[in-house]
């Protein structure tokens, strides 16, 4: 269960009940360059970082927070989503948006040998970039 606050600002503050987990303030978390996205099993955004709200803000930022993901993605990414819920597998693919290559990570994560829910990290990739074969 989330319980989404506000602070005096008016940003959301997210405390998870229970035995949650609460990153946000965490400076990796914060100031890591590539948006992560968080979700419950049950799909709803239970954190997000600085990258992510900036990359989301006229979608509403921080007030994702609460919401189900899969209603936040276009209808013809949503069966995609879903699929990642219903596998358990990772998506992994990259794409260029205004010309700039973005890695996208959706991946589940295992907390008690349960599905907990799924990460998203996008990350900027730089113009080049090396790749090494290391077998």
């Amino acid at each position: 269960m989330t319980l989404v606050k506000t602070d005096q600002w008016n940003n959301p503050k997210v405390q998870l009940l229970g035995d949650g987990v609460r990153m946000r303030n965490e400076a990796w978390f914060k100031y890591f360059p590539g948006a992560i996205i968080v979700t419950d099993e049950n799909a709803i955004i239970v954190e997000m970082n600085d990258a992510s709200a900036e990359k989301y803000k006229e979608d509403g930022g921080f007030t994702l927070i609460g919401q189900n993901v899969i209603d936040c993605h276009p209808k013809s990414i949503q069966d995609k989503i879903h699929h990642i819920y219903e596998s358990k597998k990772p998506n992994v693919y990259l794409i260029q948006n205004h010309g700039e290559k973005i890695l996208i990570y959706q991946t589940p994560y295992v907390k008690d040998g349960k599905f907990a829910g799924v990460v998203e990290i996008s990350l900027p990739l730089p113009e080049e970039f090396q790749y090494l074969d290391r077998d």
